[in-house]
Order: structure tokens, then C-alpha cells, then sequence
């Protein structure tokens, strides 16, 4: 008899009616994306057991992530309706873009208009700056 199995890490995510808040990091706007990482053993291409199981919280709008706490992620995970407070996280790696007051002007080169925001598209013309 043959047995094919193996043991893997996967990442879901998850569920979370996300509310705006005014990030600690940035200064910006943004939302939280709640993730599940876990270990599973397969059998077959099936997942028979999970373990090691983390909840983890990326914000929308500079990429900070965080650990949440392992009993609010299982709620969450459950499909309960929970609001994240800070004491729920610890800080995991800063966000990618800078604070919002290091950013720089932008101009866009097709209409003149100008921001101070970070932005990819000119929102008067919608060209990318």
C-alpha cells in the first residue's frame, strides 16, 4: 500500500468587516486584512489536520503588519464581529511607504494638478502620475 502525504504551511484570509482608522505608522487612512497561517498535514492532496496556527494583520495603507491575538483571530476566524483595539497587535514589521508627512508633492504631468498624497493615479484626469 502506498501512501502519499506531506506537511505544509498555508495562509488564508480571513473575514473582517473592516472599519477606517487613521494609522499609528503612516498617518494615513486605512483598514486591516486579517490572515490565518497555519501548518497542515495532507493525505492524498487532502488536509487532514491543522496546526500552528496564527493570526496575523496587514493595514491597507502602508503595508504594516502585526500579530493579533491568537484568541481574537480564532473569533474572527469563528465569524464573530469584533473591533481590533491596539492592545490586540504587536507590531511584526513596518510598512513600505512613508510617513505621510515625508511624502513629497506630487504633480501630475498631464493636467497640473497637485497633491501632497500618495497616490499611483491623478485623481482630476486619472493618469498615472
Amino acid at each position: 500500500m502506498i501512501f502519499i502525504g506531506g506537511i505544509s504551511q498555508g495562509t488564508k484570509e480571513l473575514f473582517y468587516q473592516a472599519v477606517m482608522f487613521v494609522c499609528d505608522r503612516c498617518g494615513r487612512y486605512g483598514r486591516y486584512q486579517v490572515f490565518m497561517t497555519y501548518s497542515y498535514l495532507s493525505l492524498f492532496f487532502i488536509p487532514v489536520f491543522k496546526w500552528n496556527r496564527k493570526y496575523f494583520v496587514k493595514t491597507t495603507c502602508c503595508g504594516t503588519v502585526y500579530e493579533l491575538n491568537p484568541e481574537i483571530g480564532a473569533r474572527i476566524a469563528k465569524g464573530e464581529e469584533l473591533q481590533i483595539r491596539p492592545e490586540d497587535l504587536t507590531l511584526v514589521s513596518d510598512g513600505h511607504q512613508e510617513p505621510a508627512w515625508q511624502v513629497q508633492g506630487k504633480k501630475c504631468a498631464n493636467c497640473g494638478y497637485e497633491t501632497k498624497e500618495n497616490f499611483d493615479f491623478c485623481p482630476k484626469c486619472g493618469n498615472r502620475f
